[in-house]
């Protein structure tokens, strides 16, 4: 069965664009596993425009399933990863002037600042997952850092529509089969919703999918559980 790892970041958005306590993504990551979630994922940026280091400490003390740690390759981020050890810590690129994560992690041009980052991560015993696109040059370069996963970028394919999206699924299959030919788990996420979900859902080899802005939107309507619950069952369709 694949796993669901809700991202919470945008409950903290909500609440840092008043400045406030409310709502607290604490609250939304203990709802989200009432409605099934299967792990909890949150951002730390390096900016902290939306999760805290109080967020991440709090978390880190409640969640009941997985907490999945996305991070920079900056090392005062790593030192709070390797103190706080979450059950996964996801490596991602980071722009100060982007709105959410645009791409995958360049793991190529970055290999051996990458490399240092999951060599300390594992020093400390923490599993390493590299956010990356669907190509073999970036996949082949992932296993060569030592990363014991990676999660396939799916903006593009999220955006696509039609023959597009299914050539883009098609890129992700080829993606998977490389990713467990070199011995990476998949994991897949970014831009995922209750319409384009299911068929991603079919990629080979897949373990886990984080999703986040999709889940929160829906949650607006029918509350945080049912939003989860929603999704989960889509997924089990698919």
């Amino acid at each position: 069965m694949i796993r669901l790892g809700v991202n919470v970041d945008h409950v903290a958005t909500i609440r840092q664009a008043r400045g406030g306590i409310e709502p607290d993504p604490v609250t939304a990551a203990a709802l989200s596993e009432l409605g099934g979630a299967d792990g909890i994922t949150i951002h730390l940026r390096e900016d902290r425009r939306h999760i805290q280091d109080r967020d991440v400490r709090l978390l880190r003390e409640t969640v009941q399933t997985r907490l999945n740690l996305e991070m920079a390759c900056e090392q005062s981020i790593i030192d709070i990863a390797n103190e706080v050890k979450p059950e996964q810590v996801t490596l991602v690129p980071e722009r100060r002037e982007e709105i959410t994560t645009e791409g995958g992690l360049n793991v190529l041009a970055e290999a051996s600042k990458v490399e240092d980052a999951v060599r300390q991560l594992h020093d400390a015993g923490l599993p390493v997952s590299l956010f990356i696109d669907s190509t073999p040059e970036q996949i082949k370069a992932a296993a060569d850092t030592g990363a014991d996963f990676i999660e396939l970028h799916t903006g593009v394919y999220a955006e696509a529509r039609d023959g597009a999206q299914l050539q883009c699924f098609e890129e992700l299959k080829k993606g998977a089969l490389t990713a467990n030919e070199l011995g990476l788990g998949v994991n897949a996420g970014h831009g995922l919703n209750y319409v384009n979900t299911g068929l991603v859902c079919t990629l080979p080899h897949l373990d886990e999918l984080n999703i986040g802005h999709s889940i929160v939107s829906r949650a607006v309507f029918v509350g945080l559980e049912r939003a989860v619950r929603e999704m989960k069952d889509l997924m089990g369709q698919g």
